[in-house]
C-alpha cells in the first residue's frame, strides 16, 4: 500500500460524499481511505462505509488524524478534511513529486470552491503566507498535509493536548527532521463554509490572533484565546468588529456581484449588436459579382492608368490660371 488518506470527520454527511467521489475518480489506485469519526449523529459513517472506507474512532482533528495514522498501511499519509475536493490526477501528482524530489513532508496550493474574486485573493494571501514561512516558521493547513509514515512516527504525530493549531505544531516539529516543501504539481479545492459562517475578514483576524499568540506565548491548549467547535465555527467575540467587518465584506461582495453582472450585460449587448450588424450589412459575397464584372471591364493596367490620369487632372486644375484667379 502506497498511500493512506486520513479524514477526521464529525457530522459531515453533506460534504464527505463530494470528497470521496473526487478520490474514487482518481486514476491512482494504490490507496486506502480511513475516516476517523468523532461520534457523528448523522449519516457520516454510513456514507463512508458505502464508499469502501475504513472507520476508526476519532475526536478533535489531531486525535482523529493520529487514530487514522495508527492503523494506516500506506508509506505516505495524506491528511485531508471532509470539506475539500481534490482535482483529477491529484493523488498521482502528489505521490510522484514526493518520490521524485525525495520529499517527506509537503503541502500544496489551496484554491477556494467559490467564484468570488475576494475569496481567490484571500486564498492567494494564505498560500503566500505558507511560502514565505517555509524556512523561518513552517506552517501547513491540516486539510492539506502530506507526510511519509516514518517521519510522522519520528515526529510523534499530532499533539492531542493542543486545543487549536495542532497542524502547525506538527509541521514545525516534523520540519526539524525534514524540511516542509511546497508542491508544484498539485492544488486542492477548499470549502468556504468557514468564511460564510464567521465572515472572511473575521476569519483572517482570528488567524492573525492565533499566530501572534503562538509566536509570543506558545501553543494554545485551552479555549482562552478562541472557542473551537469541530462541527461548527467560531464567531467574533467583539460584536462591533463583527458588524463592521460584515458590512465591509458585504459591500465588497456586492460591488463584485454588480461588476460581474455589468460584464455579463456588456457581453450580451456586444453579441446583440454583432447580430444586428450582420443583418444590416449584407455579406460581402453578395457584391462579388460586381467586382468580377469590373475586372472583366477593365484590365489592371487600364485601372492604373485611370488613377494616374485622375491625379494629373487634379494637379492641372490646381495650377490653372482660373483657379488662381478664384483664390485672389
Amino acid at each position: 500500500m502506497n498511500v493512506s488518506i486520513i479524514i477526521p470527520a464529525l457530522n459531515e454527511e453533506k460534504t464527505l460524499p463530494g470528497l470521496l467521489d473526487s478520490i474514487k475518480a482518481q486514476e491512482f489506485d494504490d490507496y486506502e481511505i480511513i475516516v476517523a469519526d468523532a461520534g457523528s449523529k448523522d449519516r457520516t459513517k454510513e456514507i463512508a462505509l458505502s464508499k469502501g472506507c475504513r472507520i476508526v474512532d476519532g475526536g478533535l482533528p489531531g486525535a482523529g488524524r493520529n487514530a487514522g495514522a495508527s492503523v494506516a498501511k500506506g508509506d505516505f499519509l495524506f491528511f485531508l478534511d471532509a470539506d475539500v475536493i481534490i482535482p483529477p490526477g491529484f493523488i498521482r501528482n502528489v505521490y510522484d513529486e514526493m518520490q521524485d524530489r525525495f520529499i517527506d513532508l509537503a503541502t500544496c496550493e489551496i484554491k477556494p470552491l467559490s467564484d468570488y474574486r475576494l475569496d481567490r485573493v484571500i486564498h492567494r494571501l494564505m498560500n503566500l503566507a505558507v511560502l514565505l514561512n517555509l524556512w523561518l516558521d513552517p506552517k501547513a493547513f491540516g486539510f492539506c498535509i502530506f507526510v511519509t509514515k516514518r517521519l510522522f512516527l519520528r515526529a510523534g504525530g499530532f499533539d492531542e493536548t493542543i486545543y487549536v493549531a495542532e497542524d502547525n505544531d506538527f509541521v514545525k516539529r516534523a520540519s526539524v527532521f525534514r524540511n516542509l516543501r511546497f508542491l508544484n504539481s498539485a492544488y486542492i479545492m477548499v470549502s468556504i463554509r468557514r468564511f460564510e459562517k464567521e465572515g472572511r475578514f473575521a476569519y483572517m483576524k482570528k488567524g492573525v490572533k492565533l499566530n501572534l499568540y503562538r509566536a509570543f506565548k506558545g501553543e494554545i491548549r485551552s479555549d482562552e484565546v478562541v472557542k473551537y467547535e469541530f462541527d461548527a465555527f467560531d464567531k467574533i467575540d467583539n460584536e462591533a468588529d463583527l458588524n463592521f467587518l460584515d458590512k465591509f465584506e458585504k459591500r465588497l461582495l456586492k460591488v463584485e456581484g454588480n461588476s460581474r453582472q455589468f460584464n455579463k450585460n456588456a457581453k450580451l449587448r456586444k453579441r446583440r449588436l454583432a447580430s444586428e450588424s450582420r443583418h444590416l450589412h449584407p455579406p460581402l459575397e453578395e457584391y462579388a459579382h460586381l467586382v468580377e464584372e469590373l475586372d472583366l471591364y477593365l484590365s489592371r493596367r487600364e485601372r492604373r492608368e485611370q488613377r494616374q490620369q485622375k491625379f494629373i487632372n487634379f494637379f492641372k486644375l490646381q495650377s490653372s490660371p482660373e483657379s488662381r484667379v478664384k483664390e485672389n
